[in-house]
């Protein structure tokens, strides 16, 4: 008896003495851990945060686009593509009288723990106003906001497997080759979500295809490459929406045909023009351009050499207007119509007499014609002054008249509105 008692004496001091090793070790890795993890939780949520705004960033543009067309479809599409984020919530487009556009919800709400509200409730809701660019002469306008707000349930599921990881490996590391297992960790893992938050972070919300994608030595077929690869779709599926909202957006705006400016352009321009010259006392003048005989034109040479000579004539005259200041816009069928700011009426003369000439000046033989043997064009001018002031109709009233009036005198001419006396 009186022997065991020293083993068994001598076991419980090893086995003190491997409890208080595995003690400070679990208390030095439990310390190691929770530094870790609170770097981790303020890093978490710059991260979360950055990725948000990038998000609202790169989605901006589109959702703006829908919010000024009123394009419940595109908006559902833009509003789904971020609730398909697992890390998001609730999103809603609304346009600029609060209306909803597309919103998605959970179907089921959870009620945040005080641990989801002390980690990410400050930044749990998220807005960014939608601003939509119409034109060289107007600022920005505000057409509505894109609002969404984070799921803090899942994200801190997210935070505490990762937290729980970093423990872990945290206890780990104290008693296995932490050091090597860091290394290990910081090259299969670590600098490849870098190099990937870098490509994301560098990437161009206006150019979202154009990413600088990683390349991952290692990594093609495991979840990271799976990630790149993902990513490089999305930002492409992204670019095509912004190439696809700028290609109707210069449908909306420009004639097919002629690439000048179309009617509904000339509407929203010439609308703009005249209250600003009404606000800043300054001239305003138009002028109708109609191409002569055009009806006989197309009848004996063909509707395709009709075609190809109204581009000739809207390049033509496109070369007597100044494009920072003025418009040249396609009124309909052979019509033409240009708005020049700031020019009185001597000044839209000037520009008139350009336009003949540049239409003369194209030697387009019409011998169809009942007035000239090659292709003129008949124009009205009308101007408005401070001294005499008009409203919009009434100035494109009056450049009709004459318009018609150089046709009853002979065609290929220029009238204008005389002034009273």
């Amino acid at each position: 008896m009186s022997a065991a008692k020293p083993s068994l004496a001598s076991g419980r001091l090893t086995l003190k003495q491997a409890l208080l090793t595995l003690l400070i070790a679990v208390m030095i890795s439990l310390v190691a851990g929770s530094i870790e993890l609170l770097g981790h939780a303020s890093s978490m949520r710059e991260d979360v945060q950055k990725r948000t705004l990038q998000q609202l960033a790169i989605v901006n543009g589109a959702a703006a686009e829908a919010a000024f067309q009123l394009n419940p479809d595109l908006a559902h599409q833009i509003a789904f593509g971020l609730f398909s984020n697992s890390e998001i919530s609730q999103v809603a487009i609304r346009d600029d009288f609060g209306r909803a556009l597309a919103e998605f919800h959970p179907s089921q709400n959870t009620s945040p723990s005080w641990l989801s509200q002390r980690l990410f409730g400050d930044i749990v809701y998220h807005e960014m106003p939608l601003r939509y660019y119409m034109g060289s002469e107007t600022p920005e306008a505000t057409v509505g906001e894109i609002a969404l707000s984070l799921d803090t349930v899942y994200l801190t599921r997210e935070f505490l497997a990762r937290g729980y990881a970093i423990v872990g490996r945290s206890v780990l590391e104290a008693f296995l080759l932490s050091g090597l297992v860091i290394a290990l960790f910081h090259i299969f893992i670590t600098r490849p979500l870098l190099k990937v938050h870098a490509a994301i972070t560098l990437t161009d919300p206006t150019r979202p295809g154009q990413w600088p994608k990683p390349t991952l030595k290692g990594h093609h077929d495991d979840e990271l490459g799976h990630l790149v690869e993902s990513l490089d779709h999305l930002l492409n599926a992204f670019q095509s929406g912004l190439e696809q909202r700028d290609h109707l957006h210069q449908l909306s705006q420009y004639d097919g045909l002629t690439g000048v400016a179309n009617r509904r352009h000339f509407d929203m321009f010439m609308a703009q023009q005249w209250q600003w010259a009404k606000r800043a006392k300054r001239p305003l003048s138009v002028i109708f351009i109609d191409i002569d005989n055009f009806k006989e034109f197309n009848d004996h040479y063909g509707h395709a050499m009709g075609d190809d000579t109204l581009r000739a004539v809207a390049a033509a005259l496109n070369q007597c207007i100044d494009s920072s200041r003025d418009l040249l816009a396609r009124y309909g069928g052979e019509e033409f119509i240009c708005v020049l700011p700031g020019k009185d009426d001597k000044e839209a003369v000037r520009v008139a007499q350009c336009l003949r000439q540049a239409v003369l000046s194209l030697a387009i033989p019409h011998a169809y014609s009942s007035t000239h043997s090659h292709l003129t064009a008949s124009m009205g001018v009308a101007s408005m002054s401070p001294m005499r002031p008009l409203s919009a109709d009434d100035l494109l009233s009056q450049a009709d008249e004459q318009l018609y009036l150089a046709k009853r005198r002979g065609r290929n001419r220029i009238e204008i509105h005389e002034r009273p006396a």
